[in-house]
């Protein structure tokens, strides 16, 4: 058993990793041979949310922290952190602003707390939906390819198919006039059991409906956990986005929760070649470091992997 020195040495080594060999989520192994990666490495805002609900940093810094302290060069945002601005031109403008001044791509916005897409009242559903389209004009302002948002529902497991698949139809039809996607995450409820949301998203129907399939989002409820190898596989086909969960890691920098080989394999099997999100949502490390192992352990992954896929 290695020693809690080492682990500290393994988190110094990545926070020198970053400033010695990579840039916007590339290594200098990707460079040398002058091919583009397998993927590309992105930020999800929530990472920071103690930072930010700290009020240790401003929203409109995320952009320039994620280049300049993680070197990446994309982000993905969250709308508890600026719920207000959605339809604040100016404030969309700045953003844009400070992203494009830094060569910083902005991707998604992931949406909570506009009411449920899925709910049992039809009215309320439609409300929902509505509340949502905002958002979908600021991702378009923002140059973002999809809005995340939840398929929240109650009812049998085939009413909320029917429910959920309802109000994301609606939202996908606003949506695609903008040329933006709807992208559904596991989070929570039914919508963490894979097979569930693969066949809501099918019930759907639109070619820019589909998922972000979270790495360790499978808490279904009731104390039972869907396979997350099982449901990453089963929301693959709908990806438009990966969000890499991590919590905890080991001395050689292992996520303990989620084996990363076998996952990127899944998510690179079914002919994935797009951003993938950190998302770190540890407490035994500080977000900053979590976000570095993260990366490090995406790197390592990615290069061990090369030489299998085109």
């Amino acid at each position: 058993m290695k020693s809690h020195l080492n682990r500290r040495s393994f988190l110094q080594s990545s926070a020198a990793a970053v400033a010695a060999t990579s840039f916007g989520g590339m290594t200098l192994a990707d460079s040398i041979v002058g091919q583009a990666p397998l993927f590309e490495i992105s930020l999800a805002q929530w990472s920071l949310h103690k930072t930010l609900f700290g009020n240790k940093m401003d929203h409109l810094d995320f952009a320039k922290v994620t280049k300049e302290q993680f070197g990446i060069s994309a982000v993905e945002y969250v709308n508890q952190f600026f719920k207000d601005k959605a339809e604040d031109a100016a404030y969309l403008a700045e953003m844009n602003k400070r992203a494009n001044d830094l060569g910083v791509k902005q991707l998604l916005i992931m949406i909570d707390g506009e009411g449920n897409l899925g709910d049992a009242n039809l009215h309320k559903r439609t409300e929902a939906v509505k509340r949502h389209f905002k958002w979908v004009d600021a991702g378009k302002t923002l140059g973002c390819h999809s809005i995340r948002v939840n398929a929240a529902s109650s009812g049998s497991y085939e009413d909320q198919v029917h429910r959920a698949a309802d109000g994301l139809r609606a939202l996908s039809e606003y949506a695609k006039e903008a040329g933006l996607n709807v992208i559904v995450e596991n989070h929570g409820g039914l919508s963490s059991n894979g097979q569930w949301l693969a066949a809501t998203i099918e019930k759907v129907g639109m070619d820019n409906c589909g998922t972000l399939p979270d790495f360790g989002n499978f808490n279904i409820g009731g104390g039972q956990f869907y396979d997350r190898y099982q449901g990453i596989q089963e929301l693959m086909p709908f990806a438009k986005g990966v969000s890499a969960k991590s919590h905890d890691f080991d001395d050689d920098g292992n996520e303990i929760h989620t084996d990363y080989l076998k996952m990127v394999k899944i998510v690179l099997d079914a002919g994935y070649r797009g951003f993938i999100g950190i998302e770190y949502e540890g407490g035994k490390i500080g977000e900053s470091e979590g976000i570095l192992a993260t990366k490090k352990l995406l790197e390592r992954v990615r290069e061990q992997v090369a030489g299998d896929y085109k």
